[in-house]
């Protein structure tokens, strides 16, 4: 009975190489995973609650916040409960479904900002008609494209991981159920999974890096041809928080999935892994927040109306 336990589950070695490491890691990703889940969740309260943010920079803004808070809690939770276990045991089902989401969430992000960096070349290079070309409508449709071409790619990806066999050792050296991770453990032919994480990684990113790349050369162009000083700063300090999310986002895609795989580390890529399922989720809501001035403005409303209510109620 127990060797058929070990072969219908996953046991995650995590960072079990490192004795101490829940002593110091810990409290360091709890610390990490309530700072990513109290940010995203404001940044959704804020742009909701505050009428001035109900535009489509914001609207865009709100469903990356919304993606990132899932995008961390599929994988992080389960990792602070393995750092104080001695068992970090994962179904069958329960990888597949982890693998299925964190691809799904991480894809659908990928298509968030090239779909905001759009939305910044309507507003910049065409100011006049940006109300007309984005309405609510034309942004439910990106994000609904968005969103299903995320959950599609990440179907095909999933479907296409467990079909492999994984004989012998069921140890994954990571963290969570990654796609690397999980073709190194297979004992199957893995030649056309990986043309697969591949061209659908390629495809993803590097359509979405287009998008970017030529809505910012655009961007640059009109600014410092029509602009201001000051409505220089005001364009470049609005695109400046998404380029950096931007360049977080898409150096860890293309070092972890579009490389060979005689290049692949698997603890190289432990650490790199920790960027994108807990660095970025919890720097993006800070960066939006502290180089924005209009976020900034609604977060000291919001610290206005809160005392107020306070000395309300105290009285």
């Amino acid at each position: 009975m127990e060797n058929q336990s070990s072969q219908n589950n996953f046991h995650f070695l995590g960072f079990s190489d490192q004795v101490p490491s829940h002593i110091f890691l810990f409290p360091l990703f709890f610390l990490m995973y309530i700072i990513t889940v109290a940010g995203n969740i404001g940044i959704i309260l804020l742009i909701w609650t505050n009428k001035h943010l109900h535009n489509p920079m914001y609207y865009f803004l709100a469903n990356l916040a919304f993606i990132d808070l899932w995008y961390a809690s599929g994988i992080t939770p389960k990792m602070l409960t393995d750092l104080m276990s001695s068992e970090k045991n994962i179904s069958y089902l329960g990888c597949a479904l982890q693998m299925y989401f964190f691809v799904a969430l991480g894809s659908t992000e990928s298509f968030v900002l090239a779909l905001m960096a759009f939305d910044r070349y309507v507003a910049i290079c065409n100011p006049l008609i940006y109300l007309m070309k984005m309405t609510k409508n034309t942004c439910f449709q990106m994000l609904t494209g968005a969103y299903i071409a995320g959950f599609l790619h990440s179907l095909i990806q999933t479907c296409c991981m467990f079909r492999l066999s994984f004989c012998g050792s069921h140890q994954i050296r990571h963290f969570f159920c990654d796609i690397v991770p999980l073709l190194k453990l297979s004992c199957s032919d893995t030649t056309i999974n990986e043309l697969v994480v591949s061209l659908f990684a390629s495809s993803v990113t590097i359509s979405s890096i287009i998008v970017i790349v030529i809505s910012y050369a655009s961007i640059l162009q009109a600014v410092f041809r029509r602009c201001s000083p000051q409505g220089r700063h005001k364009a470049l300090s609005t695109c400046g928080s998404h380029f950096i999310c931007v360049i977080l986002l898409y150096s860890t895609v293309i070092f972890m999935y579009m490389r060979p795989s005689s290049s692949y580390s698997l603890d190289q890529d432990r650490i790199v892994a920790i960027v994108y399922t807990l660095v970025i989720p919890m720097l993006n809501p800070l960066i939006y927040s502290l180089r924005n001035r209009e976020m900034k403005q609604a977060l000291k409303q919001a610290n206005c109306n809160f005392m107020w209510l306070n000395k309300l109620l105290l009285r």
